[in-house]
């Protein structure tokens, strides 16, 4: 297959692009860096977002494109910052509309990066992709309205999958177990609030399931099957290392470190991949444990 990817320096578009690659796609990456980068045998750097950049003229016809573009948001949420969190998944999908109407020829699906966010927060309920959005916040909002933008592909006949991703082990849990090492872990907040994760490997093979399975469309949860409470996170990354689970960290202080980013430790919603499952997806890590001494092994 020829694969489009937006967002392809990123950490799940980096480790997607090496699987598919393995696996003997071709990828070609949108980038505003394309004279610093060098192509492969199966990977190919197109510039966008530019002045003056006209992928639609140098993409090939695409049989999928999968959008991952945005801004991290792992930076503090300033009015500055949350806006460029937010324009920047809107404009870059707005680019890729913009290329599809362009084109001659219309990639058979594109594969938008959502969040689960987008069920707002909750310490009591379930979510599958049955369910209706959430009480508004900032990035239920992101969330929302990203996918609102992407959903326009399908007038262009474009089958359309919104990826609603949950916490990637490998990026989220690092800071958490450094705290361990040093034996300083414990509770944050409350330790009710639900841990919607996925490993990076579930992550980017789901991706794909998604770009070839016609079946799906819509919204699809990139999230384990068996999503944990933050308390049940941390006794088992006590587990694993070896370290004491022991100390508190109350909410409020965690407040006064993070401001409004403290959402993404402090709030959390309970979200099950039921389009997946039923789809019949082969998850790798389907429980915590397993997930975390893979990743914590070395």
């Amino acid at each position: 297959m020829n694969i489009a990817i937006a967002g392809g320096s990123g950490y799940v578009g980096s480790a997607l692009t090496g699987y598919l690659e393995q696996m003997g796609h071709h990828i070609y990456i949108l980038t505003r860096n394309s004279k610093n980068k060098k192509n492969s045998e199966n990977i190919t750097f197109i510039e966008w977002m530019n002045p003056g950049s006209k992928p639609e003229y140098e993409l090939p016809p695409v049989d999928a494109f999968i959008n991952l573009a945005g801004a991290s948001l792992a930076q503090r949420w300033t009015e500055k910052n949350k806006e460029n969190i937010l324009n920047s998944r809107i404009d870059s999908t707005r680019e890729i509309l913009r290329i599809f109407e362009a084109s001659s020829h219309k990639p058979e699906v594109l594969v938008s990066a959502s969040a689960v966010a987008y069920y707002g927060i909750s310490d009591e309920k379930e979510f599958t992709e049955e369910s209706p959005k959430g009480e508004s916040n900032f990035l239920q909002d992101v969330a929302v309205r990203w996918e609102n933008e992407a959903a326009k592909a399908e007038d262009l006949g474009i089958r359309v999958v919104h990826a609603r991703m949950g916490l990637v082990l490998q990026e989220f849990v690092p800071p958490i177990v450094s705290v361990y090492k040093m034996f300083g872990g414990g509770t944050f907040g409350s330790g009710i609030q639900w841990f919607s994760w996925i490993h990076l490997r579930d992550a980017v093979e789901m991706i794909l399931f998604a770009a070839t399975n016609k079946e799906i469309k819509g919204a699809l949860n990139i999230t384990a099957p068996q999503p944990a409470q933050m308390e049940t996170l941390g006794r088992e990354i006590a587990k694993v290392t070896g370290r004491p689970h022991w100390l508190s960290v109350p909410s409020f202080i965690i407040d006064k470190m993070l401001g409004e980013m403290s959402v993404m430790i402090l709030g959390g919603q309970k979200v099950i991949p039921q389009k997946a499952l039923d789809h019949g997806f082969s998850f790798h890590f389907p429980s915590l444990q397993p997930g975390l001494i893979n990743i914590l092994k070395d």
